[in-house]
Protein backbone atom coordinates (compact mmCIF):
# COMPACT_ATOMS: atom_id res chain seq x y z
CA UNK A 1 0.00 0.00 0.00
CA UNK A 2 1.32 3.58 -1.04
CA UNK A 3 0.75 6.47 1.57
CA UNK A 4 1.05 9.72 -0.07
CA UNK A 5 0.93 12.60 2.19
CA UNK A 6 -1.64 13.47 4.57
CA UNK A 7 -3.06 17.31 3.05
CA UNK A 8 -4.43 19.15 6.35
CA UNK A 9 -7.77 20.67 5.79
CA UNK A 10 -8.14 23.70 9.01
CA UNK A 11 -11.44 24.47 10.51
CA UNK A 12 -11.57 28.01 11.33
CA UNK A 13 -14.71 28.53 12.78
CA UNK A 14 -13.84 28.92 16.59
CA UNK A 15 -12.17 31.66 15.53
CA UNK A 16 -14.99 32.86 14.36
CA UNK A 17 -16.75 31.47 17.74
CA UNK A 18 -14.37 33.88 20.16
CA UNK A 19 -15.30 37.00 17.57
CA UNK A 20 -19.07 36.40 18.28
CA UNK A 21 -18.70 36.10 21.86
CA UNK A 22 -17.73 39.91 21.99
CA UNK A 23 -18.82 41.21 18.90
CA UNK A 24 -21.95 39.29 18.15
CA UNK A 25 -24.12 42.34 18.20
CA UNK A 26 -21.46 44.40 15.96
CA UNK A 27 -22.40 45.31 12.49
CA UNK A 28 -18.68 44.90 11.67
CA UNK A 29 -16.85 41.57 11.43
CA UNK A 30 -13.74 42.81 10.54
CA UNK A 31 -11.69 46.02 10.92
CA UNK A 32 -11.24 48.32 14.02
CA UNK A 33 -12.07 47.01 17.24
CA UNK A 34 -13.54 43.76 16.06
CA UNK A 35 -10.91 41.03 16.10
CA UNK A 36 -9.96 38.11 15.64
CA UNK A 37 -10.44 37.89 11.80
CA UNK A 38 -10.83 34.01 10.19
CA UNK A 39 -9.92 35.20 7.39
CA UNK A 40 -6.62 36.73 8.27
CA UNK A 41 -5.67 33.74 10.59
CA UNK A 42 -6.53 31.50 7.24
CA UNK A 43 -4.36 33.19 5.42
CA UNK A 44 -1.84 32.70 7.83
CA UNK A 45 -2.03 28.92 8.08
CA UNK A 46 -1.58 28.49 4.79
CA UNK A 47 1.52 30.37 4.91
CA UNK A 48 2.46 27.86 7.22
CA UNK A 49 1.11 24.90 5.33
CA UNK A 50 -2.36 24.26 5.46
CA UNK A 51 -3.45 22.82 2.35
CA UNK A 52 -6.96 24.33 2.65
CA UNK A 53 -9.20 25.87 4.85
CA UNK A 54 -12.64 24.52 5.86
CA UNK A 55 -15.83 26.69 7.27
CA UNK A 56 -18.69 25.57 8.71
CA UNK A 57 -21.89 27.99 7.67
CA UNK A 58 -23.93 27.27 10.13
CA UNK A 59 -28.05 27.71 9.85
CA UNK A 60 -27.95 29.67 12.68
CA UNK A 61 -25.04 31.73 11.70
CA UNK A 62 -24.16 31.20 15.40
CA UNK A 63 -20.18 31.58 14.16
CA UNK A 64 -18.98 31.83 10.65
CA UNK A 65 -20.60 34.69 8.88
CA UNK A 66 -21.99 35.23 5.22
CA UNK A 67 -19.24 37.66 5.14
CA UNK A 68 -16.61 35.54 6.19
CA UNK A 69 -16.73 33.02 3.86
CA UNK A 70 -17.09 35.41 0.79
CA UNK A 71 -13.91 37.11 2.09
CA UNK A 72 -12.64 33.61 2.13
CA UNK A 73 -13.68 32.99 -1.01
CA UNK A 74 -11.70 36.10 -2.40
CA UNK A 75 -8.68 35.59 -0.42
CA UNK A 76 -6.72 32.39 0.20
CA UNK A 77 -4.86 30.63 -1.96
CA UNK A 78 -5.62 26.66 -1.34
CA UNK A 79 -8.99 25.07 -1.15
CA UNK A 80 -12.30 26.34 0.31
CA UNK A 81 -14.29 24.06 1.92
CA UNK A 82 -17.69 24.56 2.91
CA UNK A 83 -19.46 22.19 5.53
CA UNK A 84 -23.32 22.46 5.00
CA UNK A 85 -26.66 21.20 6.01
CA UNK A 86 -28.86 19.56 3.49
CA UNK A 87 -31.40 22.20 3.12
CA UNK A 88 -32.11 23.96 -0.01
CA UNK A 89 -31.22 27.47 1.36
CA UNK A 90 -27.55 26.13 1.71
CA UNK A 91 -27.96 24.85 -1.29
CA UNK A 92 -28.47 28.22 -3.14
CA UNK A 93 -25.97 29.41 -1.13
CA UNK A 94 -22.75 27.08 -2.17
CA UNK A 95 -23.77 26.90 -5.75
CA UNK A 96 -23.34 30.77 -5.75
CA UNK A 97 -20.30 30.34 -3.89
CA UNK A 98 -18.97 27.61 -5.55
CA UNK A 99 -16.08 26.64 -3.27
CA UNK A 100 -13.96 24.04 -4.70
CA UNK A 101 -15.21 21.08 -2.27
CA UNK A 102 -18.65 21.42 -0.06
CA UNK A 103 -18.77 18.45 2.85
CA UNK A 104 -22.84 17.61 3.53
CA UNK A 105 -22.88 17.19 7.54
CA UNK A 106 -26.01 17.06 10.16
CA UNK A 107 -27.18 20.10 11.76
CA UNK A 108 -28.54 20.52 15.24
CA UNK A 109 -28.93 23.57 16.66
CA UNK A 110 -28.80 22.40 20.27
CA UNK A 111 -25.41 21.04 19.50
CA UNK A 112 -21.98 22.91 20.29
CA UNK A 113 -20.39 21.02 16.94
CA UNK A 114 -21.12 18.78 15.06
CA UNK A 115 -21.64 15.26 16.47
CA UNK A 116 -21.97 12.15 14.85
CA UNK A 117 -22.27 11.50 10.94
CA UNK A 118 -24.65 11.93 8.35
CA UNK A 119 -27.64 9.79 7.47
CA UNK A 120 -26.77 9.16 4.35
CA UNK A 121 -28.72 6.06 3.44
CA UNK A 122 -31.38 7.22 5.40
CA UNK A 123 -31.83 10.07 3.12
CA UNK A 124 -31.08 8.95 -0.15
CA UNK A 125 -33.46 10.61 -2.66
CA UNK A 126 -32.84 13.83 -0.09
CA UNK A 127 -29.09 13.78 0.13
CA UNK A 128 -28.36 12.79 -3.23
CA UNK A 129 -30.12 15.16 -4.74
CA UNK A 130 -28.12 17.87 -3.47
CA UNK A 131 -24.72 15.68 -4.49
CA UNK A 132 -26.01 15.51 -7.76
CA UNK A 133 -26.47 19.33 -8.00
CA UNK A 134 -23.24 19.59 -6.10
CA UNK A 135 -21.54 17.83 -8.62
CA UNK A 136 -22.62 19.09 -12.01
CA UNK A 137 -21.80 22.94 -11.08
CA UNK A 138 -18.35 21.73 -10.25
CA UNK A 139 -18.35 21.27 -6.74
CA UNK A 140 -16.78 17.96 -5.60
CA UNK A 141 -19.27 16.62 -2.66
CA UNK A 142 -18.46 14.95 -0.19
CA UNK A 143 -20.21 13.27 2.61
CA UNK A 144 -19.55 13.59 6.75
CA UNK A 145 -20.44 10.03 7.94
CA UNK A 146 -19.89 7.15 10.15
CA UNK A 147 -17.56 4.56 9.17
CA UNK A 148 -20.83 2.27 8.62
CA UNK A 149 -20.53 0.26 5.62
CA UNK A 150 -24.64 0.94 4.71
CA UNK A 151 -23.01 4.42 4.82
CA UNK A 152 -20.60 4.16 2.60
CA UNK A 153 -22.15 2.50 0.32
CA UNK A 154 -24.81 4.90 0.01
CA UNK A 155 -22.09 7.19 -0.99
CA UNK A 156 -20.80 5.59 -3.11
CA UNK A 157 -24.42 4.82 -5.33
CA UNK A 158 -24.74 8.87 -5.25
CA UNK A 159 -21.85 8.91 -6.92
CA UNK A 160 -20.33 11.05 -4.27
CA UNK A 161 -16.62 11.21 -5.21
CA UNK A 162 -15.90 12.33 -1.19
CA UNK A 163 -16.23 10.83 2.00
CA UNK A 164 -14.92 12.39 5.21
CA UNK A 165 -15.39 9.69 7.72
CA UNK A 166 -15.95 10.56 11.47
CA UNK A 167 -13.36 10.14 14.11
CA UNK A 168 -15.28 11.82 17.25
CA UNK A 169 -16.29 8.20 18.91
CA UNK A 170 -12.55 6.86 18.30
CA UNK A 171 -11.09 10.29 19.85
CA UNK A 172 -13.86 10.24 22.80
CA UNK A 173 -12.81 6.14 23.51
CA UNK A 174 -9.08 7.11 23.24
CA UNK A 175 -8.64 6.64 27.22
CA UNK A 176 -10.32 3.67 26.73
CA UNK A 177 -8.37 0.62 25.10
CA UNK A 178 -10.33 -1.75 24.46
CA UNK A 179 -13.13 0.60 22.76
CA UNK A 180 -10.04 3.08 21.25
CA UNK A 181 -9.01 -0.55 19.49
CA UNK A 182 -12.26 -1.31 18.28
CA UNK A 183 -13.09 2.56 16.70
CA UNK A 184 -9.75 2.39 14.91
CA UNK A 185 -10.48 -0.98 13.72
CA UNK A 186 -13.80 0.31 12.51
CA UNK A 187 -12.50 3.09 10.70
CA UNK A 188 -9.94 1.07 8.97
CA UNK A 189 -12.34 -1.26 7.68
CA UNK A 190 -14.15 2.01 6.30
CA UNK A 191 -11.68 3.74 4.92
CA UNK A 192 -10.96 0.16 2.96
CA UNK A 193 -13.97 -0.55 1.97
CA UNK A 194 -14.36 3.46 0.60
CA UNK A 195 -11.43 3.11 -1.09
CA UNK A 196 -12.44 -0.44 -2.55
CA UNK A 197 -15.80 1.70 -3.98
CA UNK A 198 -13.62 4.08 -5.85
CA UNK A 199 -14.27 7.09 -2.91
CA UNK A 200 -11.60 9.19 -1.70
CA UNK A 201 -11.65 9.31 2.05
CA UNK A 202 -10.97 12.28 4.40
CA UNK A 203 -11.50 12.13 7.83
CA UNK A 204 -12.27 14.42 11.02
CA UNK A 205 -13.25 15.68 14.25
CA UNK A 206 -11.40 15.29 17.69
CA UNK A 207 -8.26 14.82 16.05
CA UNK A 208 -5.79 16.42 18.18
CA UNK A 209 -1.80 16.34 18.41
CA UNK A 210 -1.85 12.94 20.91
CA UNK A 211 -4.67 10.73 18.73
CA UNK A 212 -2.83 11.71 15.54
CA UNK A 213 -0.10 9.02 16.15
CA UNK A 214 -2.53 6.22 15.59
CA UNK A 215 -4.98 8.22 12.99
CA UNK A 216 -2.06 8.85 10.31
CA UNK A 217 -1.09 4.73 10.53
CA UNK A 218 -4.87 4.38 8.69
CA UNK A 219 -4.70 2.99 5.31
CA UNK A 220 -5.51 5.66 2.22
CA UNK A 221 -6.31 8.77 4.05
CA UNK A 222 -6.40 11.74 1.55
CA UNK A 223 -6.90 14.70 4.09
CA UNK A 224 -7.79 15.26 7.63
CA UNK A 225 -10.03 18.18 8.61
CA UNK A 226 -8.87 19.17 11.92
CA UNK A 227 -9.98 22.72 13.99
CA UNK A 228 -10.12 23.15 17.49
CA UNK A 229 -6.99 21.07 18.62
CA UNK A 230 -5.02 23.33 16.31
CA UNK A 231 -6.73 26.85 17.36
CA UNK A 232 -6.00 25.64 21.22
CA UNK A 233 -2.32 24.96 20.69
CA UNK A 234 -2.44 28.33 18.62
CA UNK A 235 -3.30 30.12 22.05
CA UNK A 236 0.32 28.89 23.10
CA UNK A 237 2.45 28.67 20.69
CA UNK A 238 0.84 30.90 17.68
CA UNK A 239 -1.22 29.58 14.60
CA UNK A 240 1.94 29.21 12.43
CA UNK A 241 3.45 26.77 15.06
CA UNK A 242 0.36 25.09 15.62
CA UNK A 243 -0.15 24.12 11.92
CA UNK A 244 3.63 23.37 11.22
CA UNK A 245 3.51 20.54 14.72
CA UNK A 246 0.11 19.26 13.30
CA UNK A 247 1.32 18.33 9.41
CA UNK A 248 4.71 17.23 11.04
CA UNK A 249 2.96 14.56 13.37
CA UNK A 250 0.56 13.84 10.34
CA UNK A 251 3.31 13.00 8.15
CA UNK A 252 5.84 11.12 10.44
CA UNK A 253 7.53 8.66 8.58
CA UNK A 254 5.76 5.38 9.82
CA UNK A 255 7.84 2.28 11.60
Amino acid sequence: MSQNPILLGLNIDHCATLRQARYRENSRHCGQMVEPDPVALALVAERAGADGITVHLREDRRHIQDTDVWRMRKCIQTRLNLEMACTPAMLEFALELKPETACLVPEGREEVTTEGGLDAAGQRERVGEIVEKLNANGIATSLFIDPEPQQIKAAAEMNSPLIELHTGTFANAYYDLEQRKNELEKLRRGIELAHELGITVNAGHGINYINIREVRQLPWLNELNIGHSILSRAVFSGIEEAVREMKLRMNLTLA
